[in-house]
């Protein structure tokens, strides 16, 4: 059983990213997925979660309007866009997942209760 995050990198501000987070050795439509990140010195926090049962989509304040999260169930994949980013948005993101309940539409913005999570991807956004 396995996430794995990809695609971070170094980007200007105002540039943009696609994260991808693959999982194996389980079917990702019964997991919500969650995205969170880590900057240097800071407590991890939520960025962004979807529901496997409807799509239901989160989004900390911060990210709103710039981050976009979807998911792939054929592809076992869900992604999160990252556009307009700001030197504030550097961190490690990682991804995470855990097996939703069928009469629940919300994620889980928090990162306990997460049963698995990947390896994390570094973003680093400066000119």
């Amino acid at each position: 059983v396995q996430l794995q995050a990809s695609g971070g990198g170094l980007v200007q501000p105002g540039g943009s990213l696609r994260l991808s987070c693959v999982a194996s050795g389980f079917t990702l439509r019964y997991y919500a997925v969650g995205w969170f990140r880590q900057a240097p010195g800071k407590e991890r926090e939520g960025v962004s979660c979807i529901s496997s049962t409807d799509g239901t989509k989160y989004y900390t304040d911060s990210v709103k309007g710039r981050f976009g999260i979807a998911r792939d169930n054929d592809k076992n994949t869900a992604y999160l866009q990252l556009n307009s980013l700001r030197p504030e948005d550097t961190g490690v993101y990682y991804c995470a997942a855990y097996r939703q309940k069928l009469y629940e539409r919300r994620c889980m913005s928090g990162d306990e209760g997460y049963e698995y999570w990947g390896q994390g991807t570094l973003v680093t956004v400066s000119s």
